[in-house]
């Protein structure tokens, strides 16, 4: 997937119970209090409770997430994947 194919960026919450977020490049990873994304306006951070992945459309850049939505927050740091730093601390 290239970044820029994916249009716009746009975020919708409802009744702060579910959130729907287009134009997401990747998603580093997830769980039931933090996902964490990269979009084609920069990274981004959504906390909570009970969090579910409703929906991901790698072709379309389209998450959907439910749940009880706490924040979001745009972050200007490079996001690391949680998996990938768990192994390599196991690892050094």
């Amino acid at each position: 997937m290239k970044e820029g194919t994916y249009g716009t960026h746009e975020v919708k919450i409802v009744d702060r119970s579910m959130i729907s977020i287009t134009g997401v490049a990747k998603l580093v990873s997830f769980d039931d209090e933090e996902f964490l994304m990269e979009t084609i306006m920069g990274n981004l951070r959504i906390l909570g409770s009970t969090l579910e992945l409703l929906k991901l459309d790698t072709t379309d850049g389209i998450v959907k997430i439910k749940g009880k939505i706490n924040s979001y927050t745009y972050i200007d740091e490079k996001i690391k994947n949680k998996e990938s730093s768990i192994i390599n601390k196991l690892f050094k």
